[in-house]
């Protein structure tokens, strides 16, 4: 069983408009209201290709009330844990060229007894040998002994470890052994201390992460493609995006495609790590042709615009600049 554990969730309102303008009263063209949480993401895009997973969250407050009940009405197995805070809000703003601007509340704090029932319950749900995917940012005041102890119970358990996140958390999941980290470009940065000008030095980076403890790294680039290094070795592969409507979520559903195959069995291998790639880049590209944060179905797919790249030279290749 693929169960999320999304510690910091939001419920997440889209606005697409014509242009961004500072100052300005704007009207939006379209709003979308939708269950927010990277970890929530993962879970929806598996659901969305008839993939069982689990969503474990804390839920506080009328905002928490009402992400809960639109999980449950999308069809989403989810497992809430009521918590004494308020579930926090997102504000997210398209244009039709692709920008985006987000405006992210930080979310409540949880207590550690709070903690500890979303650790038990997220394990729980995972089994033995299942997969508890930890996706997004740690609530705000939340210790780092707290977050290092979480990693360190689900890797005693024998489940596998997979972590979505940035900074000390990013570099804490690496040091307790991740199955799996799955840091964007700029996470990559940061927890290494020094720019990602070419698919080289993130390579540099990601072996540098599995140096600390972490398994694979599946770092994601954005309109770059995404890079993967673990022990077979390095691939880098893309999937272009020719109308790019929205990145949100792109991440977080190329994360759920790339465990559809990656979690297909205990094996793992160059030929595994390949399919599993490619599924990722597929999913991810299709999330960013749609609108909002909305999760690709099999309909929304296209496999065939993924390419996968192995020569040594193509590691060279420098990144579009931010």
């Amino acid at each position: 069983m693929i169960v999320t554990l999304t510690l910091n969730p939001s419920l997440d309102r889209t606005m697409e408009i014509t242009e961004l303008v500072r100052g300005d009263v704007i009207r939006a063209t379209a709003v979308h209201l939708e269950p927010g949480g990277k970890g929530v993401n993962v879970s929806r895009a598996l659901l969305a290709n008839g993939v069982p997973s689990r969503a474990v969250l804390p839920c506080g407050g009328d905002d928490g009330a009402e992400l809960v009940r639109l999980l449950v009405a999308a069809g989403v197995d989810v497992r809430a844990i009521p918590i004494s805070g308020r579930t926090r809000s997102n504000i997210t703003i398209a244009e039709p060229d692709g920008t985006i601007t987000k405006i992210n509340e930080p979310g409540p704090e949880l207590t550690a007894d709070e903690v500890t029932v979303l650790t038990d319950r997220a394990l729980t749900e995972a089994g033995a040998g299942g997969f508890v995917v930890l996706c997004g940012s740690a609530p705000p005041g939340l210790p780092m002994t707290d977050l290092t102890a979480l990693y360190e119970r689900v890797v005693a358990a024998g489940d596998r470890l997979v972590v979505d996140t940035s900074g000390p958390a990013l570099r804490a999941a690496a040091v307790a052994g991740a199955d799996l980290v799955k840091p964007n470009r700029d996470e990559v940065a940061e927890v290494v201390g020094r720019p990602m000008r070419s698919l080289d030095d993130v390579v540099e980076a990601a072996r540098e992460l599995r140096s600390w403890g972490a398994g694979t790294v599946l770092a994601s680039l954005g309109a770059d493609g995404a890079v993967l290094v673990d022990d077979t070795g390095v691939l880098v592969g893309s999937a272009p995006v020719p109308r790019p409507r929205s990145s949100v979520g792109a991440g977080d559903a190329l994360l759920a495609g790339f465990l559809t195959r990656w979690g297909a069995g205990p094996a793992r291998g160059r030929d595994l790590a390949a399919a599993a790639l490619a599924e990722g880049l597929a999913w991810g590209a299709a999330a960013v042709s749609l609108p909002g944060s909305r999760m690709p179905g099999p309909a929304d797919i296209r496999r065939d615009s993924v390419r996968l790249d192995t020569r040594p030279e193509d590691l060279r290749r420098l990144l579009t600049p931010h």
